[in-house]
Formats: C-alpha cells, structure tokens, sequence
C-alpha cells in the first residue's frame, strides 16, 4: 500500500518548542477521513430539515374548570411543548368525554417558543351527565399523542 508523507506545523504547546512534526499518512488514513468528511457533511445538510422532528408531543400539564351557570364551563389548559416555530408547535387542545366525544377544541394560532408553558381558556356546555373531562393537545408535526389530562367537573 503507497505511503503518502506529510509534514506538518505544530505550534507550542506545555514547554515544547514550535516546529514541523513529520509522518506518514497511509491511503488508509486518506480514504477513512474522506468518509469521515462526507457523513459529517452529509448530517450537516439534513439536520436543519429535521430540527422540528425533535420538539416532541404536546402535553396538558394543568387545568382549571369553572362552572359558569346554565351548564356553561370555562377550561383553563396549561400546554407544554418545545414549539420551534411554525414548522412545529402546538396548534390545538380539545376537550373529550371518557369515551372519546370531542366535546370542543381550543385552536392556538401562533407558535408559542417563548412562552413555555403556555395556559389558554375555552368556554362550552358540558352536557348535566358528564362527570369528568379530558383534555389533549395536538401538535402541528406529531398531531395527538402527548399526556392527557383529566378533571372533574364541579
């Protein structure tokens, strides 16, 4: 296998002096650091692609429940979510019976990156027989999936 020698500078480091540290540099060494240069290229131009892939799920981590008379409520959600902009950040909650009927949505129009955790409110009508409620967030890239949050209604 050809050996290619190469000299270099080495510039002064604990005591020593400077000067040119010469060696050899194997086709090997050549060929392993060629790859090297291509995946770390290769990483660099997709990275920035998929940054918001990385913002995870939105999560309902609190919740307050007012009953406003004539079977009107007002929901409180607090939302977490690491919002990147408006390629990923939570767009929505929604508010569910136990068994899955969406009883309203709450949509968020703008990303939230600096305003982490986030509370917004919702007014509906719960119907007189529900006794507890759900609340879920949505994401713009992961839609639903995050953690839930449940409360009983007053």
């Amino acid at each position: 296998m050809p050996t290619r020698r190469t000299s270099i500078f080495v510039p002064r480091l604990s005591g020593h002096t400077p000067g040119t540290l010469t060696g050899s540099l194997s086709a090997t060494t050549v060929r392993l650091s060629g790859f090297l240069l291509i995946a770390v290229a290769a990483l660099l131009l997709i990275l920035p692609t998929t940054q918001f892939a990385f913002a995870g799920e939105a999560d309902v981590i609190d919740a307050r429940i007012t009953a406003l008379g004539d079977g009107q409520y007002r929901i409180d959600a607090t939302v977490k979510h690491a919002d990147t902009g408006w390629d990923h950040y939570a767009d929505r909650w929604d508010v569910l019976t136990e068994d899955g009927t969406v009883l309203g949505a709450r949509e968020l129009a703008h990303p939230h990156e600096n305003e982490q955790p986030f509370t917004r409110s919702l007014t509906l009508a719960i119907p007189s027989g529900i006794k507890k409620i759900i609340l879920r967030a949505n994401d713009s890239v992961h839609e639903l999936g995050g953690q839930e949050f449940e409360i009983m209604v007053p």
